[in-house]
């Protein structure tokens, strides 16, 4: 399970948590203009924006789970079970699998704009990448930094959603989410006031209980209505770094430690990593579970022209400070 969200101060970041049992060994993964992307079913491109992600490099091709293009729009891609459908090859249509998608739209397209144009004509294939990976069942939130999107394929065709909240976790559908919201209408970040009844004297005795009822598990609703409560509450100076860290503050809270969602046989989702691009820079910052510190990478200090991957592993053992 996932949760990816987009935030906006004086620059514009987008990113996520990717919570599993298990990890790929993914890596932070530039990939430059001339890296050719060959697609099954439809033309190579050789030339395309560059791009900065979280991929599982696999037989030297990136599968991105997210990724931030050189003009700025976002995109990743997040588990949808029991709800993705997707086609066999089709006359007349971009032929896309769904581990080609991100590579597809963010290679080709400089904002949300763009990106719906290509989204027309594209049919979402079940093409597998090899026998060795399931097919993924995935629904996709793509950002630029003025608007957002949600991409799902389902049974009765590609939908597309504005996505204004610029929140995302997965299952049900993105409009049964947006909906659900209206069940918290009353939950609220500052005091609350006695509705209950007014023959009764009731009175609040601790800071924080306009936010009773705000759920506090870890299914996909209730950290969808948590992220985008904190979210659209979130207060956050545009001096220097505080965005960012306001960024992960807002991941954290939807965040999942080990032990608290057990998938049996003594395995554990965690939150893997978490992922913040500074958008209007370039630069990918990531924290994962055992590595609380902040590391990044930045696209533009790289050659962006190249054709070959840039790759950075993943810094995972915990970075401590000492002051003393």
């Amino acid at each position: 399970m996932c949760t990816a969200l987009t935030y906006s101060t004086d620059v514009h970041y987008f990113g996520r948590n990717l919570d599993l049992e298990y990890s790929y060994n993914e890596t932070v993964t530039i990939t430059p203009r001339n890296y050719p992307f060959v697609f099954r079913r439809t033309k190579t491109v050789n030339q395309h924006y560059a791009m900065i992600g979280m991929a599982y490099v696999m037989d030297g091709y990136p599968l991105y789970y997210d990724a931030t293009n050189e003009m700025g729009l976002s995109m990743a891609s997040l588990n949808f079970p029991d709800y993705a459908k997707y086609n066999r090859p089709k006359e007349g249509k971009d032929n896309i699998a769904t581990f080609e998608l991100i590579q597809w739209i963010v290679g080709q397209c400089k904002d949300v704009s763009e990106a719906k144009k290509l989204l027309d004509n594209i049919n979402i294939t079940d093409d597998l990448f090899d026998d060795t990976l399931p097919l993924a069942t995935l629904h996709w939130i793509i950002a630029d930094r003025n608007s957002a999107i949600t991409v799902e394929a389902v049974e009765d065709g590609l939908k597309i959603y504005d996505n204004a909240i610029g929140i995302l976790t997965n299952s049900p559908p993105f409009e049964m989410q947006i909906f659900n919201l209206n069940n918290y209408m009353s939950v609220t970040s500052g005091i609350p006031v006695n509705l209950f009844s007014d023959k009764i004297d009731l009175k609040t005795y601790s800071r924080g209980m306009g936010g009773i009822g705000l759920p506090g598990d870890f299914s996909s609703m209730s950290r969808f209505i948590r992220a985008t409560f904190i979210k659209l509450n979130s207060v956050c100076s545009k001096v220097g770094t505080q965005g960012l860290s306001q960024f992960f503050h807002i991941l954290n809270a939807v965040s999942h430690p080990r032990g608290c969602v057990c998938m049996g046989n003594n395995k554990y989702e965690v939150t893997v990593y978490s992922s913040c691009c500074d958008v209007d820079n370039g630069i990918y910052y990531y924290t994962t579970y055992d590595n609380s510190q902040i590391s990044g990478v930045s696209m533009r200090n790289e050659n962006l022209d190249g054709s070959e991957l840039i790759i950075y592993q993943l810094i995972t053992g915990q970075q401590i400070r000492i002051q003393n």
